[in-house]
């Protein structure tokens, strides 16, 4: 394996996913014959896509004619875990104009060394607290209950299998995704036999 901590060895494409504290770095060389250095500058843009304004940027400097993007430590400790989308920029030095040539997204991870930290999906946290739901609903089914002159409904036992099982398919489509990823086989493949 080649030390991703030179330059010399950063991936062409920008990562898919990284664990927070981690240092991360790519460069996008493709980018040079359009968009000479000298004349233009390029950053990533990301926003986490559960909504509200968590969001940060990557400008790339120049490392051996190519356009390196390189996110510290120290920087990706403070990020929030989660899904982003991002956008790649490239501005124009001599006006500051600018055009987005690519979006895409990134997930962040949990870093496991961090104490407390729970590297579940929101799938799978979602499976465990339905069928703990599930297994209370079978001994006190009520339907809805008042507090204070408001009155609240639970779901019913239906909702709640169709719920889980929802959930459990996102579950088994990120093992897949997952497994893609690392090359293995995704695990989805139907075994036929003829006799």
């Amino acid at each position: 394996m080649a030390n991703l901590f030179d330059a010399a060895n950063a991936p062409e494409v920008e990562p898919l996913k990284f664990v927070l504290g981690d240092f991360v770095q790519w460069k996008r060389s493709d980018l040079v014959a359009d968009y000479p250095l000298a004349s233009y500058s390029a950053q990533y843009v990301a926003r986490i896509s559960s909504g509200g304004s968590t969001e940060f940027t990557v400008v790339a400097t120049e490392a051996d004619g190519t356009y390196l993007f390189t996110i510290p430590s120290s920087t990706s400790s403070g990020f929030t875990a989660g899904d982003y989308h991002w956008q790649l920029e490239i501005v124009r030095t001599s006006d500051s104009s600018r055009i987005v040539v690519e979006r895409g997204d990134w997930s962040i991870i949990v870093d496991l060394d961090v104490n407390g930290s729970d590297p579940r999906s929101h799938a799978q946290i979602m499976i465990v607290k339905i069928e703990s739901i599930l297994q209370g609903k079978a001994e006190s089914d009520v339907g809805s209950y008042s507090i204070a002159g408001r009155s609240l409904t639970k779901m019913s036992f239906a909702e709640l299998m169709e719920a889980r099982d929802r959930y459990k398919a996102e579950y088994t489509q990120e093992l897949v995704k997952t497994r893609i990823e690392s090359g293995k086989p995704s695990g989805a493949t139907v075994k036929v036999r003829f006799g």
